[in-house]
């Protein structure tokens, strides 16, 4: 019924969101693998060796025990105590023969900032939709350069739009970064990084990425803002606007 693990990272991801989706389990791909899942053949630069890559998942708090269920059935061992512990937003599993990671993500990527993906589920498949991918990598503030091209990736592949299906969601970039001034401080520091040249070996661009950029910038720029952004904006960068993820490490099966 469940099938064998497979070898390929990708593969096995999107095996495993089938099957959760077989089973009534809304599951997406995030991460590293879900911008290769759009972009095929897009390998994102230095990875991790490739039959130790980690899959990174996406759920809801309703379907979070579900997802656990599914995966202990099809062989991966919890780390019971980091899940005990951080159970309620994330959760860990290993495969018992590759040592492959899996990562569950419950609700909200808490990063440099805290994207909250949960009633956003549904909006698209098999990975979260185009613009939340986007967004959870230029919430990093220390944005490295794998996840600066799979940002550039995403721009240079995908239409702005104004719906999910159809491409980057532009409302949703605005209503992100319109209520949290600290969300558009990082998320417009790193579009002006990705208008620097990339040169690294691309995938054949379906659209000017740099157009895309200043598009969003303009679009994020002039959106009206909330109170509590026009308050935080007064204090600037003299406080802190984003948290530093803290590194946790996990038992070994």
């Amino acid at each position: 019924m469940t099938g064998e693990r497979l070898d390929d990272p990708l593969a096995e991801a999107t095996r495993l969101v089938a099957l959760a989706d077989s089973s009534g389990l809304a599951v997406r791909l995030i991460g590293g693998l879900a911008i290769e899942a759009r972009v095929p053949g897009w390998k994102g630069g230095a990875r991790s060796v490739a039959g130790r890559r980690d899959i990174d998942l996406a759920t809801s708090r309703r379907d979070a025990a579900g997802v656990a269920r599914l995966l202990g059935d099809v062989g991966y061992v919890a780390d019971r105590h980091y899940n005990a512990i951080y159970g309620h937003k994330q959760l860990y599993f290993m495969g018992p023969t590759n040592a492959r990671p899996i990562d569950v993500v419950i609700e909200t990527l808490e990063m440099s900032h805290r994207l909250q993906f949960g009633p956003r589920l549904a909006a698209d498949y098999p990975t979260l939709s185009l613009a939340d991918l986007l967004l959870s990598k230029l919430q990093i503030v220390h944005l490295n350069a794998k996840d600066a091209l799979d940002a550039w990736v995403l721009l240079a592949n995908f239409p702005l739009a104004e719906a999910d299906r159809e491409g980057i969601n532009v409302r949703r970039l605005v209503e992100v970064t319109a209520h949290d001034w600290g969300w558009w401080r990082t998320v417009s520091g790193n579009l002006d990084r990705l208008l620097d040249p990339v040169t690294e070996r691309l995938p054949p661009a379906l659209h000017d990425p740099v157009a895309q950029i200043r598009a969003i910038r303009s679009a994020i720029d002039q959106a009206p803002k909330s109170a509590l952004w026009r308050l935080r904006a007064r204090i600037g960068e003299r406080v802190r606007w984003y948290d530093e993820p803290e590194e946790i490490g996990h038992e070994q099966p």
